[in-house]
Formats: structure tokens, C-alpha cells, sequence
């Protein structure tokens, strides 16, 4: 966290910015919910660059521009949104708060966003599908049993999801190790409801981090490009693939059939010593070369955050810890005020940087000498 904003607010009313309110969630939340959101895989080098990388890009505004109507909408996938901000998927949101995804839904509907549903959430898609009317797509792990996928891929079709987010970079689960700490199991309240009828939810905690353990046995290693075909026989709906970090893998991607791409490093929760997503960007936009969108998870915290990530060539962002903050600060009403944050400060640096709307920004917006550039962390 900026340490110029932690521990300043003691309630939503008194937050100024979104990284006010990971303090509040750390005073509300039992310890081991707290670092089960926060914590990274194992010296979280990439956790604190995902961050820091961003604050290493110089901006280059231009001046004496009419900024007198700013128009931040965009379009996902042929949705149009009045912010370029999604929803990252992030799994058990009742471990924050009691209506959990519920509000989650709620809060991003009630701003005209769409939000990514975990495959791991903690109420199941069909409950999370009629809490709102807003746009939402449906993250998607591959059990070693597919028929599992298959289920919940038909499902969330049927319950109006508008897209399919497959996590491509879930072989094994990364190495949490404040979860193993922690012996991380989940409170008699949570479960994974998605999985419930389909197979066995328990956690085994006996040895370390439960979840890990699960993951161990159930994730499907021998998942490959090659599924992303077996993906489009069994929907209709267009498949993003979550986790692309090189350009080989954007490639890849769009000879695959994908719709679109993430960047993300999940959260830095998988493998530690991997590019921030942030520096990965370009690379992957450079590849893609306009064929298919891209799109941006991973550190984002101002909207001078969201500002670069346009100018190097993302068409949207996905924000997920500081979602689940807000969720265990103030349910919907946490939620709403982080994206309201978000969606304020990037059109006061548009305004600043002389942009009218989203596809003003452009790479000359950012310095290319900047440290950013020069060092590549």
C-alpha cells in the first residue's frame, strides 16, 4: 500500500483513495481472510512490482486542449460501458462479507460495469446472474473431471453470462505461503457453491494451506491451447484467456480461437519473479497487433494506473483486491465507492492529459525515457 494513505481513514466516508481502504478491511477481516486476499506467492517480489512498476511510467499531458466533455466509455467485446473498469474475478467474496458476490454484483451493475465472476465463488452463478441486471462473464478453472466445466460453462450461458474468462495459468496453485502459514480452510458459512452437486468441497488444512492441497488434486495439468477449441464446441459464447504474459502466448492465443486476452499474473499469487502486468503490456499489444482486444488485471490502484495502461495499449482493466477492500469496508456501498474513485480519477487525468475520451490516449502520452522504459525493473 501507498504509505502516504494507510491508516488515514477510519471509515468509507472519510476515504480520499482506494488504497485507504485496504486498511479499513485489514481491522475488519480475521487474520486469516486478510492475508488470504492480500498475499502473494512466496516473496511476493512481483506482488510489490505490480504496483511499483506503474509508478516508474512518466506522463507527457498536453495543454490548451477542450477537456469540457469527457466521454470515458468504451466497448468489451462489443458491450458498451461508461468506464473502461471491470470486476477482476476473485474467488470467496463472503469471506469479506456476508452478501459477498451478491454485492459485489449489485455495486458493479449500479455503475454500469461488468463484473467477472470467480469460478470460486462463494454463492453459485445462478444466484450471483439474478442479484443484478449488469453484464457478467464467468472465469473458468478445468478440473481433471472436464464433465465439471462442461456443467458450469452451460450453466452460466443459461443464466445470461455474456463470456467465458479462462485462467490459463492454474496448472498447480502457487506457493501462498502466508495460506500455509495460516493452515487456510474455510468457515462453516463458505463453500465453493459453484462445486456443490458436482463434487466434493472440503478442505484438508492438515498439512498446510487447504486450498492448495484441493487445487493439487483437482486442477487438470494437461489443460493446452488446443481446449480452447473444445471450449467453443460446447458455447457459444466468446472465450477470454487469462494469464497471457508473452507475446509467443498472444500468438498463440488468436491461432487458438480466443476472443480476447487478459494480461494478468493472477494477482501475483501464482509464480513470484514474473513480469508485473504492466511491463508485460506492450509486449503482448505488440504482438496482437489490433486482431483481437486486450485487456489489463494486475496492480492497478489510481486512474493514472488505468491512464497508462491505455497509452500502452490495453482497451480496458480489471481491478480485484481493491473490489474485495471495499467489499469488507461497506458491502455494495464499499464496492461502488472504489470503482467511483477509480472511474473520477481517470477522467481528471484525461482532463489533464487533454483527452476526450479513451481512444485519445496514445502512447505519445508517455515518456519513453522514464525509468519505466529504461530499466524494465
Amino acid at each position: 500500500m501507498d504509505n502516504s494513505s494507510e491508516g488515514k481513514a477510519n471509515s468509507i466516508e472519510e476515504v480520499v483513495n482506494v488504497a485507504e481502504f485496504e486498511a479499513i478491511a485489514k481491522r475488519k477481516l480475521p487474520k486469516m481472510a486478510y492475508d488470504f486476499y492480500a498475499s502473494g506467492a512466496e516473496d511476493q517480489w512481483t506482488l510489490r512490482h505490480n504496483k511499483i512498476a506503474f509508478s516508474r511510467i512518466r506522463l507527457r499531458p498536453r495543454v490548451l486542449v477542450d477537456v469540457s466533455k469527457v466521454d470515458m466509455s468504451t466497448s468489451v467485446l462489443g458491450f458498451k460501458v461508461p468506464m473502461p473498469i471491470m470486476v477482476a474475478p476473485t474467488a470467496l467474496h463472503k469471506l469479506a462479507h456476508p452478501e459477498g458476490e451478491l454485492a459485489t454484483a449489485r455495486a458493479a451493475s449500479s455503475v454500469g460495469t461488468i463484473m467477472v465472476l470467480s469460478f470460486s465463488s462463494s454463492y453459485n452463478l445462478e444466484e450471483v446472474a439474478g442479484a443484478s441486471s449488469g453484464l457478467k462473464f464467468f472465469q473458468l478453472y478445468v478440473y481433471n473431471d472436464r464433465k465439471i466445466a462442461e456443467s458450469l460453462v452451460v450453466r452460466a450461458e443459461n443464466a445470461g453470462f455474456k463470456a467465458i474468462v479462462l485462467t490459463g495459468d492454474t496448472p498447480r496453485l502457487g506457493r501462498r505461503e502466508a495460506d500455509i502459514k495460516n493452515r487456510f480452510t474455510l468457515p462453516p458459512n463458505v463453500t465453493l457453491k459453484n462445486l456443490e452437486g458436482l463434487m466434493s468441497v472440503e478442505l484438508d488444512e492438515s498439512k498446510g494451506s487447504g486450498l492448495e492441497a484441493y487445487a493439487s488434486n483437482t486442477m487438470d495439468r494437461s489443460l493446452s491451447w488446443k481446449d480452447i477449441g473444445w471450449l467453443k464446441s460446447i458455447t457459444q459464447l466468446p472465450i477470454l484467456v487469462k494469464g497471457v504474459l508473452t507475446g509467443e502466448d498472444a500468438s498463440l492465443a488468436i491461432n487458438a480461437g480466443a476472443s480476447g486476452i487478459i494480461v494478468s499474473n493472477h494477482g501475483a499469487r501464482q509464480l513470484d519473479g514474473v513480469l508485473p502486468t504492466i511491463v508485460a503490456l506492450e509486449e503482448v499489444v505488440n504482438a496482437v497487433q489490433g486482431r483481437i482486444p486486450v485487456y489489463l488485471d494486475g496492480g492497478v490502484r489510481r486512474g493514472t494506473d488505468i491512464f497508462k495502461a491505455f497509452a500502452l495499449g490495453a482497451q480496458a482493466v480489471l481491478v480485484g483486491r481493491p473490489v474485495i477492500y471495499g467489499l469488507a469496508s461497506d458491502g455494495q456501498a464499499g464496492v461502488e465507492k472504489v470503482l467511483k474513485l477509480l472511474s473520477d480519477e481517470l477522467e481528471l487525468v484525461m482532463s489533464l492529459c487533454g483527452c476526450c475520451s479513451v481512444d485519445d490516449i496514445k502512447p505519445s502520452h508517455i515518456d519513453r525515457a522514464s525509468d519505466f522504459f529504461s530499466s524494465r525493473l
